[in-house]
């Protein structure tokens, strides 16, 4: 057990769907954390578990979780991270080496999408095309428990943004989150870019709402960030199919507040849900 160390961060999850001003999200992460630490698994490092709180930034200490896992993704490390629905597994999107290692921990097939988290509605547009959506939509929909599917951009085209090619090789969608947790989102913004995201668990295996349901993978992560106990059912975000220019959508996963969004989309923007 290594050293104790007062680490401090906000979270908060999105207790409504964002309205068209934007969110406002309700913190759920807890009081002032302590961190310790596990031994690394093959890289004979130590895994720091970061306790995160919704209400303090930075302590005596000076130490910032948002800043420590800024420079673990900064040196192509995995990270656990608390979101608005479930814990997840992240990396640097832009990194190929990470995101190689993000498939290893998740126990992931290559070819198996992986989605990436922004710190905003408007960030989306970087990496999905969305031209052709309304006004309006994403910041109506997002921050929030929603996965939007858009085609994804090439990197330098008008603007868009550069992801892993090891990142869902062979996909022309792309699966992006703006999660309603202040603290994945700070992330976000401080890296500079987007996140790969994936729920922090084996493939197969039941998703996670709490640190200690995942404990047994810490040591492959090089930051795990305690947020404390998610008080969902385990649903994952939604994941809706915005792509299509004919003004319709699908709902590809039913997860949180599905019934929610489906009602945004068709009843204030007008969109034909497919099957």
């Amino acid at each position: 057990m290594g050293p104790m160390v007062s680490i401090a961060s906000s979270s908060t999850r999105a207790s409504t769907m964002a309205s068209s001003r934007g969110a406002s999200s309700r913190c759920v992460a807890r009081a002032v954390q302590r961190a310790c630490f596990a031994r690394g698994w093959e890289r004979g490092e130590e895994t720091r578990r970061t306790r995160v709180e919704a209400t303090r930034t930075r302590e005596a200490t000076g130490v910032n979780a948002v800043e420590a896992a800024v420079r673990a993704l900064g040196r192509g490390g995995v990270i656990a991270v608390p979101t608005d629905t479930i814990y997840g597994f992240a990396c640097c999107a832009r990194d190929d080496g990470a995101v190689r290692r993000l498939y290893e921990v998740k126990g992931r097939r290559t070819g198996v999408p992986v989605a990436i988290a922004v710190g905003d509605a408007k960030d989306v547009g970087m990496y999905g095309s969305c031209a052709h959506l309304d006004e309006g939509m994403l910041e109506r929909i997002l921050p929030g428990p929603v996965t939007v599917l858009l085609r994804q951009r090439a990197a330098g085209d008008g603007g868009g943004a550069a992801v892993s090619s090891a990142l869902n090789p062979d996909v022309d969608l792309i699966g992006v989150r703006v999660p309603g947790s202040d603290f994945v989102r700070e992330v976000c913004r401080a890296h500079g870019g987007a996140i790969a995201l994936t729920s922090a668990n084996r493939s197969g295996e039941a998703s996670t709402t709490s640190a200690t349901e995942f404990e047994a993978l810490w040591g492959e992560c090089d930051e795990v960030f305690d947020g404390g106990t998610i008080d969902t059912g385990r649903l994952g975000s939604t994941i809706v199919d915005l792509s299509s220019t004919d003004r319709d959508f699908r709902i590809v996963r039913e997860g949180e507040r599905c019934a929610e969004l489906v009602r945004v989309l068709e009843d204030e923007f007008d969109l034909k849900k497919r099957a």
